[in-house]
């Protein structure tokens, strides 16, 4: 049986040698395993610590591209390259433990589940304010969206080589990978564990960065911000339906039109802000359309020491 574990790097020089040793000690009694490193445009010398650990073991191979083209990008990349029995995918920070593959694939091996998936019980170390976000964006997702997202979910997953084919399958543009595991369905088993700060280095992630993200992950796998946006809009012309009834009444009663400017501007304002959600909102899925419909691939392969690579 032979594991593949997909790492995806984007500057993550401090943290490779720190992150190898711990795989090479969890890794060691498994005959047939590959690492698959991601490199992801990285700025600083990922790259070349990454062909050095090629160098000196067979087992780490690795695909570079041209640019920065995302995690998400690089993890398709690697599931397309992936040629393992089960497949793996973590972080290079080590906030995803290695020490957990053992399990994992003892798990799996039991055969009940397609795959093992990980899940932070808490968020110690992390900024308050990110994590009041975290939690709040899982509680939306899971009630406008069909799919499988648990709170605290992360990327670190072990799968079956179905479950990995299935991913492949899935070749659109706009990825949101939380919510493509969800989606295809498969049996999946939680292992939860205490959350681990960063090995070395800053999180790649910023606040807007991740609001980005989560609004990619609601658009891209619900199409309840199109409800909310049609149902303001029948909402609102039936309360101006209902105004206009109450100036015509009360103009012939009192003979006296509805008075004072400034509250008319306001309305406006707001009756005009409405609008522009409205348009926002659809605009969000027409661009996705419009990234979808130019079909560019999702990444371009620079280097490589791995035959026949995928490019997709």
């Amino acid at each position: 049986m032979k594991i593949s574990l997909i790492i995806p790097c984007y500057n993550e020089e401090d943290a490779l040698l720190p992150l190898y040793e711990e795989l090479f000690r969890v890794t060691e009694s498994m005959s047939d395993f590959e690492m698959l490193f991601i490199d992801d445009g990285s700025k600083d010398h990922t790259l070349k610590i990454i062909k050095e650990l090629s160098s000196s073991d067979e087992r780490v191979k690795y695909i570079s591209f041209s640019r920065n083209f995302g995690k998400e990008a690089a993890m398709y990349a690697g599931f397309c390259n992936s040629t393992g029995d089960y497949t793996a995918v973590m972080d290079a920070d080590m906030q995803d433990p290695p020490s957990l593959l053992p399990e994992m694939v003892k798990i799996l091996e039991g055969g009940e589940y397609d795959s093992v998936a990980t899940r932070r019980v808490s968020r110690k170390g992390e900024p308050r304010i990110r994590s009041f976000f975290s939690k709040l964006f899982y509680k939306i997702i899971r009630k406008i969206s069909d799919t499988d997202i648990v709170d605290g979910a992360r990327d670190f997953r072990l799968m079956k080589r179905e479950m990995v084919d299935a991913i492949v399958s899935m070749c659109e543009s706009n990825r949101f990978s939380k919510g493509i595991f969800g989606w295809i369905g498969f049996k999946t088993y939680w292992l939860p564990y205490e959350n681990v700060e960063r090995v070395a280095g800053k999180t790649k992630w910023s606040f807007f960065g991740l609001l980005k993200y989560s609004i990619d992950g609601i658009v891209g796998f619900s199409n309840t911000p199109l409800k909310i946006a049609s149902w303001s809009g029948i909402f609102f012309t039936f309360v101006a339906l209902i105004m206009l009834i109450v100036i015509f009444v009360r103009t012939l009663i009192f003979g006296d039109p509805v008075a004072g400017w400034p509250s008319t501007i306001c309305i406006m304002l707001f009756i005009g802000g409405i609008q522009l959600f409205s348009l926002g909102i659809i605009g969000q899925y027409v661009a996705k359309i419009y990234n979808e419909t130019k079909k560019r691939p999702h990444y371009i392969v620079a280097q490589s020491n791995k035959e026949d690579v995928v490019k997709k």
